[in-house]
């Protein structure tokens, strides 16, 4: 089961720390709260509020590394108005391009946590995050 979360820490995040803190954690941690604290820590992980909307979600997705990286400005996802969700769905356009999509993990919160990841590795991450007892979601 390790081997799992390890797996799915590696395509949730560029971060070698991420996997290292799933690696580290001692028995009996809960592993979901390891890999939320260590998403957070390496900056991959965007929380929002489900009372957000583009404006907040363009903040936040310029804050993290793979959009960063890409060279994506996501000032345009600024402009959505309506719900967080619609914000998502045109973050998702935007991404497409460069291969990338906004991932939800659910992380039992009132919270709306956010990841961008390869397009390509969303059917192994959601079969890993079925495996382990975690709720993940695309939007688009």
């Amino acid at each position: 089961m390790t081997d799992d979360w390890l797996r799915l820490a590696s395509l949730l995040a560029d971060d070698p720390d991420v996997a290292a803190a799933i690696g580290g954690a001692g028995a009996g941690a809960d592993l979901r709260d390891v890999l939320v604290d260590a998403l957070d820590d390496g900056g991959a992980l965007a929380y929002m509020e489900w009372s957000d909307s583009g404006p907040e979600l363009a903040e936040a997705l310029a804050q993290l590394p793979r959009v960063f990286r890409a060279g994506i400005d996501p000032d345009e996802v600024g402009d959505v108005g309506g719900s967080l969700e619609d914000a998502i769905v045109r973050a998702d356009a935007l991404l497409a391009p460069q291969a990338l999509r906004v991932l939800y993990l659910d992380e039992g919160s009132d919270a709306c946590p956010l990841l961008v990841v390869a397009a390509a590795d969303i059917p192994e991450i959601g079969d890993l995050a079925a495996r382990v007892g975690l709720v993940v979601r695309v939007f688009g």
